[in-house]
């Protein structure tokens, strides 16, 4: 089960679930990933629906690395997502929410 007071969210890739999670290693892999000047920046796009879906799948892959999983981007490209693009929009800004967030204040 995905714990969400260590940042943790559920994703389903082929029908198996991953837990994902932003590490700070994965948060810095992010950041270089999408050329952010901030990962406020990130947050904000996300906040104002400006997001891409290259946000999201480099969202996901971050996360479900700092989960522990040893795919790549590429490898999301042919999986099917439990939800579809909507819910990996979903998760891509739970994993932000969570990665910032002081737990009690959700």
């Amino acid at each position: 089960m995905a714990n969400p007071w260590a940042g943790e969210v559920a994703v389903w890739l082929d029908g198996h679930r991953h837990v994902a999670k932003l590490t700070l290693g994965a948060l810095a892999e992010l950041e270089t990933e999408l050329a952010a000047g901030s990962l406020i920046e990130l947050v904000e796009r996300f906040e104002a629906a400006r997001f891409s879906t290259r946000d999201v799948l480099a969202l996901l892959v971050a996360g479900l690395r700092g989960g522990g999983w040893q795919g790549e981007a590429k490898d999301l490209r042919t999986v099917e997502i439990g939800g579809g693009p909507v819910e990996a929009a979903r998760v891509a800004a739970e994993l932000l929410a969570r990665a910032f967030a002081v737990p009690g204040t959700k």
